[in-house]
This record gives structure tokens, sequence and C-alpha cells, in this order.
């Protein structure tokens, strides 16, 4: 099920729906252009692995064989110094691969990456639909502050979920699952033409689309959490809750 476009007019010009996406776009362009030959870099892969168990951290094992292994590309450095690492932020320790600030701040970078070309187009996709109406709403300098608290909440979910991981978080699916929370709540009746199984078009209520959309994050949040896997549907459950929260605060105090 795939949204294609939605029927609710918006007032204003998006003009931070439309940055958030470039800035998505510009850096995963940035990622795709690194050099994916292997790199020189300080401690063998191997090191990083023994820091992170002397740490505290749960390094599967695939993951582990992996780094020993395999070459590490200037693009799976850049994942895994700027994505948001659970463990480092759970023992609030910067680890191997090193960031040249605060790895706190790694919760804010990790929102502007992607770990591939559908990854982006995706988020990206559904940011297109649904923020435009979102940010007008709530208006530019809070929507700002909403998405970036929608991004920051997800991320912590995710922590929350897998406080000892290693495996980067990475992907802006968080902050823009806050914007899907807040559309649900906004605009429970606007019509999504949406593209369902079997290739048929229909229009449908945001909160039909949406609804689902969730249910189905959290039936893989399940099957994830019993099974392991490499998707952060927490971070998309905590995301959604956020937006879908902030919005009825809003809906509250402006008795929209």
């Amino acid at each position: 099920m795939i949204p294609l476009r939605d029927y609710q007019p918006s007032g204003t010009f998006p003009v931070l729906t439309i940055a958030i996406i470039a800035i998505n776009l510009l850096v995963f362009f940035y990622q795709f252009m690194l050099s994916r030959s292997e790199v020189d870099i300080a401690q063998d892969p191997r090191e990083w692995v023994q820091e992170w168990q002397n740490a505290g951290c749960h390094v599967p094992p695939e993951f582990a064989y992996q780094l020993e292994s395999a070459k590490i590309t200037a693009t799976d450095l850049f994942a895994l110094k700027y994505g948001t690492v659970p463990c480092k932020i759970t023992h609030g320790q910067d680890l191997p691969p090193f960031v040249p600030f605060s790895i706190w701040l790694t919760l804010l970078t990790a929102m502007f990456l992607h770990g591939g070309l559908i990854h982006v187009l995706g988020n990206m996709w559904y940011m297109w639909i649904f923020g435009d109406n979102v940010e007008d709403t709530f208006g530019r300098t809070k929507f700002l502050m909403f998405y970036l608290v929608s991004g920051l909440v997800a991320a912590v979910t995710q922590i929350s979920a897998d406080p000892n991981g290693v495996l980067p978080m990475i992907g802006a699916s968080g902050a823009i699952a806050g914007v899907l929370g807040a559309y649900m709540i906004l605009f429970p009746y606007g019509r999504v033409l949406t593209l369902m199984p079997f290739y048929f078009v229909v229009q449908m209520p945001a909160e039909i689309v949406l609804g689902i959309w969730f249910v189905l994050q959290f039936i893989g949040a399940i099957i994830v959490s019993a099974n392991g896997g490499g998707v952060a549907y927490w971070a998309h459950i905590g995301g959604f809750l956020t937006g879908a929260v902030m919005a009825l605060v809003l809906k509250f105090v402006r008795r929209i």
C-alpha cells in the first residue's frame, strides 16, 4: 500500500518541507559519491569489536564477521561514524569509529543519512505528500522543532528497545513518522490516493491509510524483536506517537 498523493490543500508554500527533502537528498548524494574502495583507518575493525564488547555492547556475530572479513569502504565508515549507535548513547561513551564531536549530536546527524536509494526516496516521498499540510498547520518555526523532536524521540524509543546494540541507526523515518502521526490527527478524513496490492488505485481517508501503516509498523516491531532485523520499527512507532500527541496538543490549544 503506497500513498500517491493527498487532496488536502495547503495555504502556504512548504519551505521547510522542501528544505528538509533537499538536505536529505544532498547528503545522500554525498554518501553516494564517497569512494566505495577500501579506506585506511587507524584501527583494525577487529579492535572495534573488542572495544565494543569491553564496553558491554552486544555485537551480533554476523556483524562482527562482516567487519572482520569484509573491506571497510568510505560509505560504510560514514554511516558507522555519523549514525546513532545505541550502545554509545546508552553508556555515554564514544567508541570506534570515533566522531569529531559529542556523540549526542549523532542523534541529529543520523536523521539525514540513508542506507540506499529506495530508503531515501521512500522517506522523501512520504515527506512530500504529508509534510506540507503539517508545516502549514504548525507554522514553520514550530514545524522545525516538531520534526526534530519527533526524530529524537523516535531514536530514543529504538535505543530503549536495543540499548546495547552496535548497529548504527540511520534515516529520517522516525521524524517523518511523526509527520504521519500529526497528519492523521489533523486531517483524519483527508483523502489519500493510494496504490493497493495487485496494482489498483483507490482514494481512502488518511486515518485508514496511516492507521494501517502504524499497525504494520507495530507488527514489524514484534517480528524484529523476536527474530532480529535491520529495520528500526520502534523508531517509527515512537515518532508516530510523538507526532500524534503534539498534534493533539496543538488542536487543544487552537481548538482546531
